[in-house]
This record gives C-alpha cells, structure tokens and sequence, in this order.
C-alpha cells in the first residue's frame, strides 16, 4: 500500500514560506496570558462576586439565577426564586434610622449567605452599610452638614471600610480563582 499525501494536509506555498515567522508568533503570542480587558472597580468585583456567589446557590437549590433576558416563570415560580434569593418569611436584621424609616434584611437567603461569605458578618454588613448609605438622608432629616453626621458615625463608617476590604480581597480571590478554572 502507497502512501499518498492528502491535499488538505499539505500548507499553502505561502504558508510554507511564512512557516518560521507564523511559529515565531505563535510561540511570542501564544504563551502571553490573554489581556484580561480593564480592571474592575472595588463596587464591580464585589458586585460580580456576589452575583457569582448567589448564582452557584440558587443553582444548588436547583433553580436558575434571575439573568437579563431570562423568561419569567410563573407568579408561584417567581416567587420561589425571590424567597431564595432574598429570604422567606419575617426579616430577622432590622435597624430603625434617625430619618424614622425602618430597614429590614433576612439571613436565610442566597443573598444573605453571599454577604456572609463575602463580608464575614452580615449582621454587622447590614447594619453599618444601611447606616453609611443613609448619611446624606439623615443630614438633611437633621438639617445639619453631611460632614456632622458623617463624624457621629465615625465608628460605623470605620467597620464599613474593614468590611468592604474584607469583601473586596475576598471576592478578588474568587474571581481570581474562578478564571483560572476551566
């Protein structure tokens, strides 16, 4: 039996010419990690993190994460998805404002359990995160300079930067090790 070369097999002249520089471009591109695009703000990564998180916990309770473009289930679907997400039943975190406005978060949900995994105490998350993003509101409520309200709540502003280094060193690391990741 007689070997023939198959015409697909055989490189273009063109390209047998240009073989050495082609594997030299190759081997310079080929081994350089892909540009990764621009760097994501501290509020993206902790953002991407906690969708990440969330997601592989509604996925885990066997059902699909809310995505843009998605379908909407039925109204009893949607709700089992909201009662996931963001807890079922009475609020167990509640913290009334100076403002008088009363704010209530669970911690049964995928949410909750992905600022556990994220901030590493959520009932204190919860607390000092309503309280900073609520300073502006109470220096207006109070008729006072944001800068007033913001020194009374020096404490709260203090632990809210510990957490949210916390989060963002936490959810650099995960998406650091998901892109590694097949």
């Amino acid at each position: 039996m007689t070997h023939r070369p198959r015409p697909w097999a055989r490189p273009a002249p063109a390209l047998t010419a240009l073989g050495p520089l082609l594997l030299a471009g190759v081997l310079v591109t080929g081994c350089a990690a892909p540009d990764p695009g621009p760097a994501l703000s501290a509020d993206d990564t902790v953002k991407a993190a906690t969708q990440l998180l969330t997601g592989r916990c509604l996925t885990a309770r066997g059902l699909t994460p809310p995505r843009p473009g998605r379908r909407p289930g039925t109204k009893a679907q949607e709700e089992h998805l909201a009662d996931a997400l963001f807890g079922a039943g009475r609020a167990e975190l509640s913290l009334r404002l100076p403002t008088g406005y009363s704010v209530r978060a669970h911690t049964d949900g995928c949410l909750a359990s992905a600022q556990r995994a994220l901030y590493g105490d959520q009932r204190r998350w919860f607390q000092v995160s309503t309280v900073v993003n609520n300073l502006k509101p109470e220096a207006a409520y109070r008729k006072t300079s944001l800068a007033s309200v913001r020194a009374a709540h020096r404490t709260e502003i203090a632990d809210w930067q510990r957490l949210r280094a916390h989060a963002l060193t936490r959810a650099t690391h995960l998406l650091t090790d998901r892109s590694r990741t097949p």
